[in-house]
């Protein structure tokens, strides 16, 4: 199958390469989508002592695929939406809406994880919908007219969601499931 995942500069370095690998893993081909075709910076988010909430640092990079301009989501079978500061600002892009309302209207499966969710919320994807996401997105999730829930692997019909990259066992085993399917 061919997978479509969402990337942006400043998404998560572990909930991009994760799925890609695991996805390639299982014989699918993964494009990475993006804003523009250029190669993306990556961050890194863990927690440290005495800090409030995560600290980021500079992960990898990785060059994007495809313009989300170009996308024809036809053309794919499933979604990834990584988290990170990235679904900030890719919620914006028209052309990312476009893309995720397609895969939701479509019901193929999608996967989103940590802030990821942004994504979905306003391409209005979430509304009547339960998901998981950062607990700290509770209230965004709500305000999309969705329910949050606190969960490493939330499945609702087409969609499968988890708070962070630590969920990513549980989270990725419940996408592969909706895959074979």
């Amino acid at each position: 199958m061919r997978i479509l995942l969402i990337a942006g500069d400043a998404a998560e370095d572990l909930e991009v390469f994760y799925p890609y690998q695991r996805l390639l893993e299982e014989g699918h081909a993964v494009d990475v989508a993006a804003p523009t075709v250029k190669k993306l910076q990556f961050v890194v988010h863990d927690f440290a002592d005495g800090f409030d909430t995560y600290t980021e640092k500079l992960g990898h990079s990785w060059p994007a695929d495809i313009a989300l301009a170009d996308v024809v989501p036809e053309n794919y079978g499933a979604l990834v939406v990584p988290g990170g500061r990235a679904p900030e600002y890719l919620r914006n892009n028209q052309d990312c809406q476009r893309v995720v309302q397609h895969f939701a209207e479509e019901r193929k499966p999608i996967a989103a994880l940590c802030h990821g969710p942004l994504i979905l919320a306003a391409a209005g994807v979430l509304t009547g919908r339960s998901c998981s996401a950062y607990p700290a997105l509770a209230p965004d999730i709500e305000a999309a007219g969705g329910k949050f829930v606190d969960s490493e692997a939330h499945v609702e019909d087409n969609i499968v969601t988890g708070r962070a990259w630590p969920d990513h066992p549980a989270w990725m085993r419940e996408f592969l499931r909706l895959l074979r399917e």
